[in-house]
């Protein structure tokens, strides 16, 4: 693979790619991806955006982190105040503290409009931005660090303390909106200019660790036309998102997910996000209500949520309703339509990818599928051997468009890049029109008395129960069937956890499924677990099930 003159002074990043032979193929099919060699993200987003729009228009609507709720009056940023902050806070950190093309900065920041104008700024400067939680805690952030070798950090003074070790000493930490500001005081002070650093379309721009936080990260490296890319392909062909649209969102901006959903395609295309910190789905459903949101972007959960508390007068005043981070089941987007009349856009995407490339919206919808490949990717089933399967056999996933995997230094490049394909780890079947139907992740297929099962199957027939939050389904180790399925299920508050609620859930599921899908056992717990970006962590309860059963994990 021929890369581009790189304008990057320090060389850390494009040296630990994987070699060429292990990359993916990589297709820009569309006009719209024939980028110029020359590109820098955060000028196209911001400069470029203004120049064909204005700078007059809202980029961001933010409500006080320490608030409640969302009724307050949000502090308004018009983009033409978000690029000044930008170009005050490149001048500091390129001025003041000595940042170079290449260099890496660590982000450490909630969803707030100092998250987007420091990733800005230092993308602008030609640094290389490395997102983290602000929940990951210090073993986390150790591991990270390690890997990525921050020459700065920015973090907000409230989660400074995980930090303590976790970088080098040298490394100059910079506090945001601390007691002694080290950011934004300090940055107001500089001139509102700054010449974007003509970086190739090819330099790194993003080191993104997976969302997983078990065993050693991955680091996933992405450049400037990556960031464009997805948002020219699935928020352009797919959302379709205009210049009127206010998008409101639970995922992390450290999380690719909500990086694309709540900054990239919103300036992108001239549109504003409302950014919470806290957001909660009763936060959503205010924010959707009191400040006219018009595009959600939150898990299935948070559908499921916003019904179950009453919610879907929120949920009607939508133009559209992203649902992605976990599977989608039929049952939720069935409920949430006949609800509020809402057509729920279903999506995958992986921090590999960067962000969706499989999803269908309005009346190319299947309840069910997930969708159709996204303009600019095309999508494929493997068997085992990687040949490609005829629609209606169930096999790997696989994927190729304008972006794909690339991992920093990691052995972990030939599993999931194979042949050319960006295999996800899901396990799929394809229609004949193209549609693609989640089966379940690879390592989440429970086999049990020879009949083979899918737990998300089974989990959307649980959540369909009037007295279900949500659920997870695991293969419990059992001796005559091979396993059994295990159901963990939280219940809607004031339900009682008794053997009523579990016999209700199991004639529910029987009225629903074979008779075999249906759980053997059901555990109630308060919750279930998750990662810093609000995934389900399967791993934990399969433990625990194979555990209590004597098994291995």
């Amino acid at each position: 693979m021929e890369l581009t003159r790189s304008a990057h002074r320090d060389t850390f990043a494009r040296d630990q790619l994987p070699p060429p032979e292990q990359w993916p193929a990589l297709e820009f099919a569309l006009p719209e991806l024939q980028y110029p060699e020359r590109l820098n993200a955060a000028h196209e987003l911001l400069d470029g955006t203004i120049a064909r729009l204005g700078s007059d228009r809202v980029a961001m609507r933010a409500v006080d982190g320490e608030a409640e709720d969302s009724h307050e009056a949000p502090e308004i940023w018009t983009y033409g105040r978000l690029r000044d902050r930008v170009n005050q806070l490149a001048r500091l950190l390129t001025e003041d503290h000595g940042l170079v093309p290449g260099n890496r900065v660590l982000l450490r920041i909630p969803n707030s409009p100092w998250a987007v104008i420091c990733w800005l700024a230092a993308v602008k400067a030609g640094a290389i931005a490395v997102t983290t939680m602000v929940a990951w805690q210090a073993g986390e952030l150790t591991k990270i660090a390690a890997r990525t070798r921050p020459d700065l950090v920015i973090v907000d003074h409230r989660y400074a303390e995980a930090l303590d070790g976790a970088v080098d000493a040298h490394v100059r930490v910079l506090t945001l909106a601390g007691p002694d500001d080290e950011v934004i005081a300090a940055s107001a002070a500089k001139p509102a200019d700054f010449e974007a650093v003509a970086t190739a379309a090819d330099d790194v721009v993003l080191l993104g660790p997976t969302s997983g936080t078990t065993g050693e990260p991955k680091i996933t490296v992405h450049f400037h036309r990556d960031v464009l890319a997805i948002a020219d392909t699935f928020a352009r062909h797919t959302l379709r998102m205009r210049p009127d649209d206010v998008v409101v969102g639970s995922p992390p901006l450290a999380f690719t997910f909500g990086l694309g959903g709540l900054m990239v395609f919103p300036l992108r295309f001239g549109a504003s996000s409302l950014l919470l910190e806290r957001p909660s789905p009763r936060a959503l459903a205010d924010a959707i209500e009191t400040h006219g949101a018009t595009i959600a972007v939150t898990a299935p959960t948070g559908y499921r949520t916003m019904l179950k508390e009453g919610r879907a007068d929120a949920l009607r005043r939508l133009r559209l309703g992203v649902s992605a981070g976990e599977h989608l089941p039929k049952e939720t987007f069935e409920a949430v339509e006949a609800a509020s009349g809402l057509r729920l856009v279903n999506g995958i995407g992986s921090t590999e990818m960067l962000h969706v490339f499989i999803s269908a919206a309005g009346e190319d919808v299947v309840p069910g599928a997930t969708g159709r490949a996204v303009p600019g990717y095309r999508a494929a089933v493997l068997d085992d051997d990687g040949r490609e399967l005829p629609p209606g056999r169930l096999g790997r996933l696989a994927v190729i468009g304008p972006t794909g995997c690339r991992y920093l230094d990691d052995a972990r490049q030939t599993v999931y890049v194979q042949n050319g394909w960006n295999v996800t780890g899901d396990t799929y079947l394809r229609d004949e029109r193209g549609y693609f139907y989640y089966q379940a992740r690879s390592d989440d297929m429970i086999v049990a008395a020879g009949y083979n099962i899918g737990a998300p199957e089974v989990e959307a027939a649980i959540d369909a129960h009037p007295s279900v939050l949500e659920s997870v389904v695991v293969a419990r180790p059992d001796p005559e069937k091979g396993a059994i399925v295990n159901a963990f299920v939280v219940l809607v508050p004031g339900v009682p956890a008794d053997d009523a609620a579990r016999e209700s859930i199991k004639r529910a599921v029987a009225e629903r499924l074979a008779r075999y899908k249906v759980p053997r056992r059901i555990d109630f717990v308060d919750s279930l677990p998750r990662n810093a970006s609000g995934k389900l962590l399967r791993f934990p309860l399969r433990r625990r099930a194979a555990e209590e059963a004597g098994g291995a994990a």
